[in-house]
């Protein structure tokens, strides 16, 4: 969740939809665990279903309309660029004895209109990726109590993430719900646009590195609760 500023989440921004659908999750509960001490928790799918998270995707396309209909805009010109050079390239190709070096110019000059179409329209949607790592971070530095807290709960000793196990009951040894409900306690929203300056950790973990040679940080308070 930390890594917001993928093609995907722009992608995602542009078609209207949420960065939230990718993160499938199991809320099932039952009892307790088969076995006690031991449960398994997903901590992406806690993030992107509690209501701060949820609240921010919800805003976060009203608040940022006009930057988000800015890209549209400039999508939408460029397309309208590419279509004519697409279209003689097509004819190119089909002609008799059609020149392959010049093709070939054809569809580096096709290239590089694309890339610097995406590289424009993520620039210009940077501020609505900047949000959402901003939400997401705030949720984050809580997890690591909310964790603690759904451990002590249940009294859970062993707590595993999914990729950890081959096989296993959910609605026995899932601790998601636990886990979300003490996270919209301490956070029951969000603030959704960041300060004038912020950047998200990554960057600011890649700048420390670049500048000092420093390790970046854990991605997330609540990975150390993991292994204990």
């Amino acid at each position: 969740m930390t890594n917001t500023i993928k093609s995907a989440v722009l992608a995602a921004i542009l078609l209207g939809g949420s960065s939230a659908a990718l993160v499938p999750a199991a809320f099932a509960q039952d009892t307790g665990p088969l076995v006690p001490g031991i449960a398994v928790v997903n901590l992406d799918a806690v993030v992107a279903n509690s209501n701060a998270f949820k609240a921010g995707q919800q805003q976060r396309p009203t608040t940022y309309k006009a930057t988000i209909d800015q890209a549209q805009a400039r999508k939408a010109q460029i397309e309208a660029q590419l279509q004519p050079l697409a279209a003689k390239f097509e004819k190119d190709r089909a002609a008799p004895g059609a020149n392959q070096a010049a093709l070939q110019q054809e569809v580096q000059q096709i290239q590089g209109i694309q890339q610097a179409g995406q590289q424009e329209i993520q620039r210009i949607l940077q501020p609505v990726a900047y949000s959402e790592a901003y939400v997401n971070e705030q949720i984050e530095a809580k997890l690591d109590d909310a964790v603690k807290a759904a451990m002590a709960k249940k009294r859970i000793s062993l707590l595993l993430t999914p990729q950890a196990v081959v096989a296993a009951n959910n609605a026995a040894y899932n601790l998601n719900q636990d886990v979300l409900d003490a996270i919209n306690v301490s956070i029951p929203s969000a603030t959704l646009q960041p300060p004038a300056g912020w950047e998200p950790r990554e960057v600011r973990e890649q700048r420390a590195q670049q500048q000092g040679g420093q390790a970046p940080a854990p991605a997330r308070a609540g990975a150390q609760t993991q292994g204990r």
